[in-house]
């Protein structure tokens, strides 16, 4: 059973996320390459909480466990909590 978490909550960890993503550039450039999108789009969707840009900002994690542990570590997260975060901002978790 996964542990309740909010939207609010997925947000934040996926934003906290995009923004350590941002400070990578070989990592923010492999994301953008794999997703086709700009910086510029990125930023937007992100500004106006684009679910799907943050869940995918996730999952680019959730597939490179070394930087999904470096991204923990950076932030103290459990490396658990990105996956539960996508999940709910897929719609498939708690909210």
């Amino acid at each position: 059973m996964l542990p309740p978490m909010t939207l609010e909550e997925a947000q934040t960890v996926a934003l906290q996320a995009l923004g350590h993503l941002a400070g990578d550039p070989d990592a923010l450039s492999r994301f953008l390459a794999l997703t086709g999108a700009d910086p510029g789009e990125v930023a937007t969707r992100a500004r106006n909480g684009d679910r799907a840009l943050l869940s995918a900002v996730l999952e680019h994690y959730l597939n490179f466990e070394p930087d999904l542990l470096a991204f923990c570590s950076a932030t103290g997260l459990k490396p658990t909590l990105p996956a539960i975060a996508a999940q709910v901002l897929s719609g498939e978790g708690r909210q």
